[in-house]
């Protein structure tokens, strides 16, 4: 998929304000003790474990707030087990949704998930429903002076599906076991990495007017306010 996705950077404002209320700490607390738990304590061997950290310097979250996440992941500190749960479904116009969520309770995620998708005009569909539109990929997004040209040029020798301009960033999509080293590539570059996650990518974009669009930020807003939800992902473009 190449282009932009204004759902992308209404997303990453909306996580720096969150951060600023705590609800984007909350969130990522929980990814850090899953991650730890998952792949242990520590990050030299967690590649997963590093990003989560990376991003916890850019939100500016308190060292001693992940470390407590890791200690309660790898059992030193007593805490809350969570479930990693995926659910899709169709939004307002048809959209494909993606919701990656962690929960101690699935009965209350998906009730709650179901009432926005009810109330919205959309519909919580079973697994399956759609995410063959969507590849689980590798999402970096660096800031710096070079060129497109000069980040493929680079990125030659790896898996890399594109590159593309997004509000002055540059972002690289590729295989999910090229995310480090691709990051590398682009350190050694001279570029700065603002954010490196695994995200659901779609195969596709759909394009709706402007008024449906923003009645559609509008509903994956509130998805993305839950308690329960990590990441929220769509095919409108």
């Amino acid at each position: 998929m190449s282009g932009h996705s204004k759902w992308s950077t209404i997303k990453r404002k909306k996580a720096k304000i969150d951060a600023k209320r705590g609800q984007e700490f909350t969130k990522l607390i929980k990814e850090i003790t899953v991650s730890a738990r998952q792949g242990g304590g520590d990050p030299a061997g967690n590649a997963h474990l590093r990003l989560l950290l990376e991003k916890a310097k850019e939100i500016n979250m308190p060292q001693d707030n992940a470390q407590r996440a890791i200690k309660k992941g790898t059992g030193e500190l007593p805490g809350v087990s969570y479930e990693s749960i995926t659910y899709e479904g169709y939004g307002p116009n048809g959209i494909a949704i993606m919701i990656d969520t962690l929960t101690d309770n699935k009965n209350r995620a998906v009730a709650e998930l179901r009432r926005i998708f009810t109330h919205k005009g959309g519909n919580l569909g079973e697994t399956g429903s759609v995410n063959w539109m969507f590849e689980k990929k590798g999402v970096i997004k660096a800031e710096g002076t070079a060129s497109e040209d000069e980040v493929l040029e680079n990125l030659l020798d790896y898996d890399v599906s594109d590159v593309y301009p997004e509000d002055g960033l540059v972002v690289v999509t590729c295989d999910i076991k090229a995310l480090e080293p691709v990051k590398q590539a682009l350190t050694k570059l001279g570029l700065t990495i603002k954010e490196a996650n695994l995200e659901w990518v779609p195969k596709n974009t759909l394009t709706l007017s402007d008024e449906q669009s923003e009645k559609i930020y509008e509903f994956l807003s509130e998805l993305d306010d839950q308690e329960d939800v990590q990441n929220v992902y769509t095919n409108l473009a």
